[in-house]
């Protein structure tokens, strides 16, 4: 019924009209919004590798650092090279009505986003440095679909996705049986329609900042719905206070400090429902009190008119996104890289970018990894691969990349949530 369902949808719908790359970049082509009545649905079918890996950018290499996992979405690396990986999922919820919510549910399965959560962080230890974990052990089980964490000291933190939550760490323990004492409450629900959330501590130590999505695609469940959402929180560490540091980012997931400027970035899923080539998902600086356009505009002041009333006077605040990265491609993993030892010199400054992969795109977006070079503290220049080969060639998703985070040793760790396996990227030739 879902391949059925899912082949009738496309067959009524447009394809792009622009290349992606038109959507790619400091100005990006942003054209009329494709009015139909169907929006488009183009599912990658979840498949897993079998005897495949993905391919890699010349002068690189890649090989499974862990496999077997479940889920896996979100890594950490810990000072001693210890990796922490969140295996997590949507939290179970009420079945809502209407077409529209079982044709996401359909759509979700299909893409192998609706199993179970498995609800834990576990530790991937190689202690022999042969670039593969031979320790995989849980490290904090019974979480709520946890995602983003951060450690500041001997004190980690974990996002659940409804509460940031601490723990006590000391370096080279391999579980941690304590109960975690909630921090900061963040916005969930029964809808929590964008149910991940990232952490990042500030340089200092004394600030942790946590993404929270939209509860919609365009506040389509009404503006109470969103109360704290699509937005950045910044939370006080020694007292757990929290107030909104960037608001009208529809979907912020990735975040990373750009350390010549100190300043924070973040990358954005954008929203649906308009074709193929609208909107590009972005990645930005996050200026404190900053207002980026969600749910009344997008890409700066470019008017929604699906959403009603309008609100002329935020639309005129709206911030323009600083690097398109193309529409639909689901750009969730964020890592700033300041040289990688041995690699290629155009991978010398910028951000590493896991691009999740379309489900409403024709052709498809995404399903790779990617980096964006900067040059005086801003991107600069096209995207380059850095590893791809994520769909086969019937179009299925072997894999798709999510959480990217550097190893420390000049290599790229990246999880990958259908292959549940993390791919570890480094200097050398192809194998």
């Amino acid at each position: 019924m879902a391949v059925l369902l899912t082949g009738t949808l496309a067959g009524c719908m447009e394809s792009a009209r622009l290349p992606l790359e038109a959507g790619i970049g400091t100005t990006p082509d942003l054209p009329p919004p494709d009015k139909s009545m169907i929006p488009t649905v183009n599912v990658a079918k979840a498949v897993g590798w079998d005897r495949n890996k993905p391919k890699t950018a010349g002068g690189l290499q890649v090989q499974a650092f862990a496999e077997g996992l479940d889920h896996p979405r979100w890594l950490l690396v810990l000072p001693n090279g210890d990796v922490l990986v969140a295996e997590s999922n949507a939290p179970a919820k009420k079945e809502s009505g209407g077409i529209r919510a079982w044709v996401m549910g359909v759509v979700m399965k299909r893409a192998g986003a609706r199993t179970p959560s498995a609800d834990r962080i576990t530790l991937l230890r190689d202690a022999d440095g042969d670039g593969r974990a031979e320790l995989k052990t849980p490290f904090i089980q019974g979480l709520t679909s946890p995602f983003g964490m951060a450690l500041v000291g001997t004190e980690l933190f974990v996002a659940n996705t409804d509460a940031v939550m601490r723990f006590p760490y000391s370096e080279g323990q391999t579980s941690i049986d304590v109960p975690g004492q909630r921090l900061a409450e963040l916005p969930a629900g029964d809808i929590n329609h964008h149910w991940t959330k990232s952490l990042i501590a500030s340089a200092d130590g004394t600030k942790l900042y946590a993404t929270v999505g939209s509860n919609s695609n365009v506040a389509e469940n009404g503006l109470e719905a969103e109360q704290g959402r699509a937005a950045i929180w910044e939370i006080d560490l020694p007292s757990g206070e929290k107030r909104l540091f960037a608001t009208g980012l529809r979907n912020p997931n990735g975040m990373a400090w750009e350390p010549r400027g100190g300043v924070l970035w973040t990358v954005v899923n954008e929203r649906d429902e308009i074709g193929s080539d609208l909107v590009p998902d972005y990645l930005t600086s996050v200026r404190r009190d900053g207002f980026y356009g969600w749910p009344y505009s997008y890409y700066g002041t470019h008017v929604d008119e699906r959403v009603k009333p309008p609100r002329p006077d935020l639309v005129a605040k709206a911030r323009v996104p600083d690097y398109a990265l193309g529409a639909h491609t689901a750009s969730l993993g964020l890592a700033w890289s300041d040289g990688m030892k041995g690699w290629p010199m155009q991978f010398g400054t910028g951000m590493f970018i896991g691009q999740h992969g379309s489900w409403n795109r024709r052709p498809a977006s995404g399903y790779k990894v990617i980096f964006v070079p900067f040059e005086t503290g801003q991107p600069k220049g096209l995207p380059i691969d850095v590893l791809t080969g994520f769909l086969n060639d019937d179009g299925e998703a072997q894999g798709r990349p999510v959480g990217v985070a550097l190893d420390g040793k000049g290599a790229l760790l990246v999880a990958d949530d259908v292959g549940n396996a993390v791919w570890r990227v480094s200097a050398g030739s192809a194998q």
